[in-house]
């Protein structure tokens, strides 16, 4: 197989340097990307006068097929032998249209191909995770809801502490992952800088505009500098640092749970689903969901360090070192990823021990604290006030009784000033109930933090499903959206061009405007090249309708992208089941849809069917996704 650099050489490279060198069987990784970026440069070099218009066209035309081929045939990235998936792209183009493929690379670099790739990459998969946070902290908000009464010991050196709600525990955690969703945030906003077009290290020499390539793959702007551009790395590590935090504080959770459920401590009881048994004994019920999330964060603290020692001693610009930089990332965003998708599945199924609960966030002497805030309101200072309550706790300890049955007398032999009252203080509802304040236990409090958390996560939804339409490939090229008033004439001859086809049933211009809030446009510059709808039959089903993709814009994942976008809408919304009647089935296959009889779908959908033109020569297929498996990362790569 012939490399991209022989020319300078004579001799072949040794087998071992090759398996050694090539990076094919992890950068296989960013061949959508590749060729979004591909895609892009055609177009620059197009604008440039380097590419006629047509050339441009059979170029764009070409990358299209080749992304469309390697995602239906991923085999034949797996086992290629070309060096790098650079490679393998230009290989596989110049199959289709000769030597036109090796014009593409015209001022251009790999040193700033990959770098634009690996930025593409991750800031896609950056917003997946921001997405599947969303998902765990509307778990917690979830059980936080379920036991907003549920009174739970509090902990400090693992020792009980005080008396709290154990849906403050629920928040605490939402706070952490709120932090790691912002963090990720801030990792995309500097990663969200094009390289393209900074060449090896000095630039390109063609009049490429460099803003317009930027736009075009969905970057903010270029980057500034070209030797800074191919070699900084510094989005990896922000993400890796950020991707090592969050799975810190998912260690944390698991640790509090896994003890939460052991037979000492007996708190709560973990659903069977994410748990096994032991090949030995019997009674075991091992918290494997857990220890497992809680070990893979070694791993990701490892992903860490790894790149940032690899990047420590490096002079620019470019060096091969580089190519350590993938893996690491690759690796953390996995299992990163298995991490946070498994929290859903746990909590929703975890059962607190409510009664047990109680008692134990009574016992310990958990509210000598309570004991000593009521002296401090007999007027005694807190200092005094909390000796004489250690003295009480000592005292109580050496009868083997809580602090509540000690009787008044035996309490005043130690403060003269406590009153029959005091009992009062000493309830774990008062401990809580007291703690009112910003942030504090008291119920009040929680459910003021569980209302804004269900407000961020609304404001999250709107943002998450504007930024995952930027998925697959090509389709970084445009955004989808939101159907707009002004969209109307465009949405309406897209439908109208497909039921001429007969592949849509009509729509009138009137019909699509009273539906035109359950529309959604994939949008390229200021033009709508591709549009479908959302149409709920019930709390459970909805339907995808009207899908289709403006004459000349067929391929590049449009149709990909709108279909998974209103699958997340479906799910967002609360609704378990996506269905289509299709007449290309292959095409919702490879999105995840399974065939089901239509005799399966709603009534209502037999009905509308039984007023079809096509009602009796019907050659549609019924196909169903489940949203709620979505959320648990299917189409997640």
């Amino acid at each position: 197989m012939s490399v991209t650099w022989a020319g300078r050489f004579t001799a072949a490279a040794d087998p071992l340097f090759r398996e050694f060198n090539d990076s094919l069987p992890f950068d296989r990784t960013l061949f959508r990307e590749d060729i979004a970026g591909s895609i892009a440069w055609a177009r620059a070099l197009g604008r440039a006068d380097v590419l006629t218009i047509e050339e441009t066209k059979l170029l764009t035309h070409a990358l299209t097929e080749v992304l469309q081929f390697g995602e239906a045939n991923p085999a034949t990235l797996t086992n290629a032998s070309d060096e790098d998936v650079h490679s393998w792209v230009e290989r596989e183009l110049v199959a289709r249209i000769g030597a036109l493929g090796k014009k593409l690379h015209t001022g251009r670099s790999r040193n700033d191909q990959v770098a634009t790739d690996l930025r593409l990459w991750t800031l896609k998969q950056i917003a997946r995770r921001q997405q599947e946070i969303d998902g765990a902290i509307r778990s917690l908000v979830a059980l936080a809801d379920r036991e907003c009464a549920t009174v739970f010991p509090g902990y400090t050196h693992l020792q009980r502490a005080q008396p709290i709600l154990f849906a403050h525990w629920c928040m605490a955690y939402v706070q952490m992952l709120n932090r790691d969703r912002q963090r990720f945030g801030d990792a995309a906003a500097r990663a969200n800088n094009c390289p393209l077009g900074s060449g090896a290290l000095a630039g390109t020499a063609y009049a490429i505009d460099r803003v317009q390539l930027a736009h075009d793959l969905g970057f903010a702007a270029p980057t500034a500098n070209s030797l800074d551009a191919v070699s900084d790395r510094d989005f990896v590590v922000e993400t890796l640092a950020t991707s090592a935090l969050a799975s810190v504080h998912l260690s944390r959770l698991a640790e509090d749970l896994i003890f939460y459920a052991t037979g000492e401590a007996g708190l709560i009881e973990l659903s069977e689903a994410v748990t096994s048994g032991s090949s030995l004994m019997p009674q075991k019920k091992n918290p494997d969901a857990l220890e497992l999330i809680r070990g893979k964060t070694g791993r990701q603290i490892a992903n860490l360090v790894n790149i940032l020692t690899v990047l420590k001693g490096l002079p620019l610009a470019y060096n091969k070192d580089l190519q350590e930089d993938k893996e690491p990332l690759f690796d953390a965003m996995k299992h990163l990823s298995l991490s946070l998708r498994m929290i859903p599945p746990v909590l929703d199924g975890l059962t607190v021990n409510r009664k047990q609960a109680r008692i134990a966030a009574g016992g310990g002497y958990s509210n000598a604290t309570e004991l000593a805030d009521y002296l401090v309101g007999q007027g005694i200072p807190f200092r005094e006030a909390h000796h004489s309550a250690g003295r009480l706790v000592r005292a109580a300890i050496l009868e083997s009784k809580p602090l509540e049955e000690l009787t008044v007398s035996e309490m005043q032999l130690v403060e003269p000033r406590i009153g029959a009252e005091v009992y009062v203080s000493l309830t774990v509802d008062s401990a809580v109930a007291k703690r009112n304040v910003l942030g504090g236990t008291a119920p009040p409090q929680v459910a003021q933090s569980v209302a804004t958390a269900r407000e961020q996560l609304a404001a999250s939804v709107t943002e998450s499903r504007q930024s995952s339409a930027e998925s697959d490939g090509a389709s970084l090229a445009f955004t989808i959206r939101e159907a707009h008033i002004n969209d109307l004439p465009a949405i309406c001859a897209i439908v109208q061009h497909w039921t001429g086809q007969g592949e849509h049933l009509p729509r009138s211009r009137d019909e699509i405007l009273e539906s035109l809030s359950e529309f959604a446009v994939a949008v390229r510059g200021d033009r709508v090249v591709a549009c479908g709808s959302l149409w709920i039959y019930t709390p459970q089903v909805a339907e995808i309708r009207s899908l289709g993709v403006a004459p000349g814009e067929k391929g590049g994942g449009l149709g990909t992208s709108l279909t998974r976008y209103f699958v997340d809408w479906a799910g967002d919304l609360g609704i378990p089941k996506v269905f289509v009647l299709t007449r290309v089935p292959d095409f919702f296959g490879r999105c995840g849809f399974k065939s089901v009889p239509v005799t399966t779908l709603p009534e209502k959908v037999l009905k509308d069917c039984a007023n079809c033109p096509r009602n009796n020569a019907c050659d549609e297929v019924a196909m169903t996704i489940d949203t709620r498996a979505l959320s648990l990362g299917v189409h997640a790569t």
